[in-house]
């Protein structure tokens, strides 16, 4: 399995972020198991998603952005998408790469204490820089798989710990319902799983490990697989945070502390290393895929050493240093950030259902009708929350 495993690894590590886990925890501490159904629909819209974002990947040996820009006949429309893409994928990773990092800090933190607080970014920083600038696709794999692995572990013994009623468990992820209140929590459940950057960065990373259409049944697996075991974690991150009684918790350090005194120092321990691995790996994937975005923007056909190929992911990796370093919140960045990436998954969602219907791209690898149909639904899902996540971002709502 794990000689077989490629980039779906990678585009479950960059979704279970700081930002899921947040999310997560917060849906557990407030609705128990009320919103695991919200998990379920999110990890079904991502298999639909990075699927054809994976087959066009393996099937044109291109970018996601490189297929679009070529597809688009119209020059202003063409800069118009591409325009949207670059804001929403690099000037979003660099806001948010702060928030990957400090999740790695938050880990560190529950393992080894404070005492050393100033230095965890720099440590962090290295670590993700050290395993970019090898630039070897290979190792990246591996220790994605590794940490995905850790963090999978964790999270899971955690929930385990916690002693949750299964069949409690099941009616939430059967049974929809939109709890008082609930709705925010939804939106930041579904928007911190099915991601823009990772359809990009998919359609990317699959050339590298599969170079003709004979990948095509391995790249399916890897995705199914990798998107199925990084939502059951999630699952298990809400399942986890709903032991708690507790309405003070906020975060997911708050959820570790509040577990201490019900089942002992190894609940901390496990969240802490979970944390930490999920901080990490978004932190890594985030510049990653900014890079391989703005390569295909403009159409670079960069390697990963190459030098302009790691500008943009050095930047960007740099950025999230910096403002956690100075403890610096670029609020109306983050802002900008969330309405772009709130515009571009319904804009990419349809242009990507678009491109793979294409016989021109595709061949006879284009969509089947029941692919096209679970696309549309998305597509119309995709379109309700990026207007509701701009609007409650715009304080509207």
């Amino acid at each position: 399995m794990f000689k077989n495993s490629g980039p779906g690894v990678l585009i479950a590590a960059a979704f279970i972020g700081p930002g899921t886990v947040t999310a997560c925890t917060i849906a557990g501490v407030g609705f128990g198991f009320a919103l695991l159904w919200a998990m379920l629909l999110s990890i079904l819209a991502t298999i639909v998603l990075q699927g054809m974002a994976a087959r066009l990947g393996v099937v044109t040996q291109r970018g996601l952005a490189d297929v679009i820009k070529q597809e688009l006949s119209s020059k202003w429309i063409r800069y118009i998408v591409i325009g949207i893409i670059l804001s929403a994928i690099v000037v979003g990773n660099a806001a948010y790469e702060a928030g990957n990092l400090g999740g790695a800090v938050l880990g560190m933190q529950a393992l080894f204490g404070t005492t050393y607080n100033t230095l965890y970014p720099f440590i962090i920083g290295l670590f993700a820089f050290l395993l970019l600038y090898i630039g070897n696709y290979k190792v990246l794999e591996k220790t994605f798989v590794a940490l995905v692995l850790v963090m999978s572990i964790s999270f899971i013994l955690t929930a385990i710990l916690t002693g949750p009623n299964i069949l409690e468990v099941l009616k939430g992820l059967l049974v929809p319902k939109v709890p008082k209140d609930g709705i925010l929590t939804i939106i930041a459940l579904v928007g911190t799983t099915v991601v823009p950057y990772n359809l990009f960065l998919h359609a990317s990373l699959v050339s590298e490990k599969w170079k003709n259409t004979d990948g095509l049944p391995a790249a399916k697996k890897d995705t199914l697989v990798a998107v199925v075991l990084g939502g059951f974690v999630s699952i298990c991150i809400i399942v986890s945070a709903s032991a708690i009684t507790s309405s003070e918790v906020s975060s997911v350090m708050d959820m570790a502390e509040a577990l201490e005194p019900l089942y002992g120092a190894s609940a901390r321990y496990f969240m802490g290393i979970g944390l930490f691995a999920a901080g990490i790996t978004s932190a890594i994937t985030a510049p990653l895929a900014a890079a391989y975005v703005v390569n295909s923007c403009f159409g670079w056909k960069a390697g990963l050493k190459d030098n302009r190929f790691r500008a943009v992911w050095i930047g960007i990796l740099a950025a999230g240093v910096f403002f956690l370093s100075f403890n610096i919140k670029p609020i109306e960045i983050i802002k900008f950030a969330q309405i772009a990436n709130g515009i571009l998954l319904p804009v990419i969602a349809i242009l990507l259902l678009w491109v793979v219907n294409r016989t021109a791209v595709m061949g006879v690898y284009r969509n089947t009708k029941i692919q096209n149909i679970a696309g549309v639904v998305i597509i119309v899902l995709a379109v309700i929350l990026g207007v509701k996540s701009i609007i409650s971002v715009l304080g509207l709502w």
